[in-house]
């Protein structure tokens, strides 16, 4: 007797990589959660959903279910083999309970890279420009009225923190500008893979950069990377451009720099505690303030879409994944399904 298709959860649907996902259910059996909170789909999960074979996940997906936490995770069927997720930062998922499960995870960390860096390289410019507070004074009806100078690229020091996909398309984008970049990794990079980049100790880079950018995933060791010891050590008036995860500054001590002038400006994309934000941050116009729209383009989505639904489709049919978590990279949690 045939098998019968792989079943595929969705936790969002699917709103740009139609013709991907039309592949995908002629050979899975795929379906959008209808559980409506996290007590909801506990209950589900015992039958409703109870031979899942994949999970198919965005950054939004946790409005349901909350994050895929430990508790999540200990109550997925036994069937549950995959979860694909379709971004490039994957800290709502515990990745420690997934391998404990024999649970394979999956990230989308190429497609992001052009959206992400195109929006860090507006954000950058439009703080050193100080443009955010003429935006604000033209709508409330003045035309250049004190309107403070902002600053030119050129010349300027660019420090980016985490120098991978993201960090080297900023590095590339920034260079036309007359921008001089030097980065800080753990480990220094070849001259290559920092696509020219200098190395320095992270204290230097607090040091001597007039603009800081920060690409770094969130985890227990990136968590209040930057705090307000690391803002003391940084130029007067630099800017900090974020577009990686707001936890990885101490928001209220960069909104405590922000007001007193020490940090002349941010742009952020990312907060520590979304969607709430520093109310000190919400009410400065020295910073730009986006809703986590780093890879909100038509295009860059449909790519992660896709990739994270070719995972599911691979998983389940015992084919080697194409984006496996580095935690897990070389493990061999599964047999595909069967």
């Amino acid at each position: 007797m045939a098998l019968s298709k792989p079943r595929i959860l969705l936790f969002n649907p699917i709103r740009h990589a139609h013709d991907a996902y039309k592949k995908l259910s002629q050979v899975a059996r795929t379906e959008v959660i209808s559980s409506k909170s996290r007590a909801e789909f506990f209950e589900d999960v015992k039958d409703k959903y109870k031979d899942i074979v994949a999970i198919y996940s965005t950054s939004s997906s946790y409005a349901v279910a909350g994050k895929f936490d430990k508790e999540l995770i200990q109550k997925l069927p036994p069937s549950l083999k995959f979860i694909c997720h379709n971004g490039a930062g994957y800290d709502q998922i515990d990745i420690d309970a997934c391998t404990a499960r024999g649970v394979q995870v999956t990230n989308a960390p190429d497609p992001v890279t052009d959206a992400t860096a195109d929006l860090t390289l507006f954000l950058l410019l439009g703080a050193l420009r100080q443009l955010n507070p003429a935006l604000v004074s033209l709508r409330a009806g003045n035309w250049k009225k004190n309107i403070d100078f902002g600053h030119d690229p050129q010349g300027k020091t660019l420090g980016i923190i985490g120098m991978g996909r993201i960090g080297r398309a900023v590095k590339r984008r920034v260079e036309p500008l007359g921008i001089k970049t030097i980065y800080h990794n753990r480990n220094p990079l070849s001259d290559i893979q920092a696509a020219g980049a200098k190395y320095v100790s992270f204290d230097e880079l607090l040091k001597t950069s007039d603009i800081i950018s920060i690409h770094v995933p969130l985890n227990a060791k990136t968590r209040h990377l930057i705090s307000s010891t690391e803002i003391s050590k940084m130029k007067d008036g630099v800017v900090i451009v974020n577009t990686s995860r707001g936890a990885v500054i101490d928001e209220a001590a960069m909104a405590s720099a922000l007001e007193s002038g020490k940090i002349a400006s941010v742009g952020l994309d990312v907060y520590e505690r979304e969607p709430e934000i520093n109310e000190v941050l919400m009410k400065n116009e020295r910073a730009i303030l986006i809703p986590h729209l780093g890879t909100h383009t038509t295009e860059t989505l449909a790519k992660m879409e896709s990739l994270a639904m070719e995972n599911a489709r691979r998983g389940c049919f015992g084919e080697e994944l194409l984006t496996v978590v580095p935690e897990q990279v070389g493990s061999r949690l599964t047999n595909g399904y069967s």
